[in-house]
């Protein structure tokens, strides 16, 4: 619980003595304290809340600075994080901030690709970083070694796509006021079982409460980063040509399936997805040295196989076309199961497959790299020139289109649903101005401290 925007969202429609009092109750709530120190609790929160909002006197451009810009939408309502249509066009906007500050990169975030990629030279030579983060799924809290598994696996598949291999893994993590001090060992055990199995250390972390003082519980969130090089260039998705092959691996899910399963009481899945293929199929087509032949690589997590061809298709103007039948035959059979059995779309949900795009002859020589490394692997279409992603299914073909989100793959996002708001164009223009505000108010600061 957030005591802080509790009472910031109360203050001015409350009189104060009835926040205090609401406010008490809801802390005794999650605290085992008497009333006349939760009625302190509260007082306080209160007192620093009322502070913060007393601007008279305030210099106009402190007051801007310390104020953001409200797009008036939120982050449900635009679909921030369900990865589908609302997600991809917030994170747009969020690399055009990036993009308006003219420094450089050799892949930065407005390619919207796996991870970000800056050149350097060491020696004679050129090397390419690649850095890549990821949070944990926000509904494995309550399984921190799973989350951590699962984050961990996810960072490092953002490095292999690039082209790089991973040097390190960083971790973040934060844990809510009254969470058990259990929960974060055994996210860095998790962290920590798949830095092991493939041979990368964790050099570096950060541990903090989420929202201090200021939310109650135990929640949990985090994030890993990794860090990978290469000496090659990346296999970016601007690089997909026509004509080549589109490969993928079998898949078997991760945090998304994780939590299908769990929800929905079939434990059991959970022991499909536990296990580091995807980088041993990175690592064999970099062993191979084919890599500088591949023309991209992703893994198809964000929105599923939908929202990985949108993106790639958005990114390079090609067009997919991919072999509906071929795609189900590289999905984990017990995963498909329950996704079929739970009325789950296969395509929209992340299944944490490697997607290779190379010419035909090297597409070849990377399917034998891959089953050489014992996991399976198989075409399931071509990249065009038509500039659409497209589904043959039955004999006919179909428009390969992201949902608003993810396909629903627990009982509450079923709920929400995946329709597009019919408000949704005037919920991107509100989103649109907030973004050039952010960026207006970045440029007036840096400017100030530049002039002084």
């Amino acid at each position: 619980m957030d005591i802080e925007g509790f009472v910031r969202r109360n203050i001015e429609s409350m009189d104060e003595e009835s926040v205090k009092r609401v406010l008490s109750e809801r802390i005794m709530e999650l605290k085992d304290i008497d009333i006349e120190t939760s009625m302190k609790m509260a007082e306080a929160v209160v007192y620093e809340v009322k502070k913060t909002l007393e601007l008279e006197g305030v210099d106009e451009t402190l007051r801007e600075i310390v104020s953001y810009p409200s797009a008036g939408v939120a982050m449900g309502e635009m679909g921030v994080g369900s990865r589908g249509e609302g997600d991809f066009f917030v994170h747009r906007k969020i690399a055009e901030i990036v993009s308006s500050t003219g420094t450089s990169a050799f892949i930065n975030p407005s390619a919207q690709d796996d991870g970000g990629v800056v050149k350097t030279s060491a020696g004679s030579s050129e090397v390419y970083i690649t850095t890549a983060v990821d949070g944990i799924h926000s509904r494995l809290s309550e399984y921190p070694f799973l989350g951590g598994f699962h984050v961990t696996r996810a960072a490092l598949r953002d490095v292999c796509v690039m082209g790089s291999r991973p040097l390190a893994l960083l971790s973040d993590l934060h844990l809510a006021d009254d969470g058990d001090v259990g929960k974060l060992f055994d996210f860095t055990a998790g962290v920590s079982a798949v830095s092991e199995l493939v041979g990368v250390p964790v050099v570096a972390g950060s541990t903090l409460r989420v929202g201090g003082d200021m939310v109650l519980g135990d929640r949990l969130v985090s994030a890993v980063g990794a860090i990978g090089f290469s000496e090659t260039p990346p296999t970016a998705r601007k690089r997909a040509e026509a004509g080549d092959v589109i490969l993928l691996t079998e898949g078997s899910g991760g945090g998304t399936i994780t939590t299908t399963a769990i929800y929905h009481g079939l434990f059991d899945v959970v022991w499909e997805t536990l296990d580091v293929n995807f980088i041993r199929a990175s690592e064999a087509i970099m062993d191979a040295g084919i890599l500088g032949d591949i023309h991209a690589m992703t893994d198809v997590t964000n929105g599923g196989l939908r929202g990985d061809a949108h993106e790639i298709s958005s990114t390079t103007g090609m067009g997919l076309k991919f072999d509906a039948e071929a795609i189900r035959s590289m999905i984990n059979p017990r995963v498909l199961e329950m996704l079929e059995d739970l009325e789950i779309d296969p395509l929209g949900v992340s299944i944490d497959s490697l997607m290779i795009i190379a010419p035909e002859d090297i597409a070849d020589k990377a399917m034998a790299a891959v089953r050489g490394a014992g996991v399976d692997v198989a075409e399931i279409g071509v990249v065009t020139d038509s500039g659409i992603p497209l589904l043959n299914r039955d004999g006919s073909a179909e428009e390969l289109r992201p949902l608003f989100r993810e396909a629903a793959y627990t009982q509450i996002k079923k709920m929400v649903g995946d329709k597009t708001p019919e408000d949704f164009d005037e919920m991107k223009r509100m989103v649109e101005e907030a973004a050039r505000r952010a960026i207006e108010k970045k440029d007036m600061v840096v400017q100030m401290i530049r002039d002084r």
